[in-house]
């Protein structure tokens, strides 16, 4: 089963099981031609690849998929050029680099997404992520953001091979009042 993702009237929401969750996308919209540092969200279907998640916040969540707790030296190269371009690194790590252990709640839950992961394509963009909103809702780097009990519901009946599809425009044909920006 996938999380459909797409833009409505009332912003940006997913489809899970039939059940519409609010959700956040990128603060520059959705994309079909992702760059690194561009704010966007790809379009396209992506695999749930493993959880990460604070374990000092929360239990493990249960879920289907892979799972640990993110540790203090886990980090995600986001430098274009480097080896290790999209991958996870041990902090403390010379290239730029996302820090996973955050102070905010945003990566208490962090779903990897399989997106420019095999083979990794330099400057396609890095760190796709499923993770929880902020309480307004406000964009993300280019990741897919939902509130933390949709989340968790959403890891509680996720399987193997499930994935978040990110379309461009409500499956259902209703008209978006969003603006998509296509980079």
């Amino acid at each position: 089963m996938d999380l459909i993702v797409f833009p409505s009237a009332d912003g940006y929401c997913a489809d899970w099981r039939g059940r519409r969750l609010r959700c956040a996308v990128g603060r520059s919209g959705l994309t079909s031609a992702k760059r690194e540092g561009d704010g966007a969200t790809p379009v396209g279907r992506w695999p749930m690849r493993r959880l990460l998640y604070r374990s000092d916040r929360l239990a493990q969540p249960v879920t289907a998929l892979s799972s640990r707790a993110i540790a203090d030296t886990d980090g995600w190269c986001d430098a274009p050029g480097d080896p290790a371009y999209n991958q996870p690194v041990q902090l403390p790590y010379a290239a730029s680099h996302e820090v996973l252990m955050r102070e905010d709640a945003i990566y208490d839950l962090l779903v990897v997404l399989g997106y420019n992961d095999d083979p990794v394509v330099d400057g396609r963009g890095s760190a796709i992520f499923l993770h929880v909103a902020r309480e307004d809702y406000a964009g993300t780097e280019g990741c897919v953001a939902l509130a933390a009990p949709d989340l968790l519901a959403v890891l509680g009946e996720a399987r193997l091979g499930d994935c978040v599809e990110v379309l461009n425009a409500d499956p259902k044909g209703s008209e978006s009042a969003s603006e998509l920006k296509n980079m």
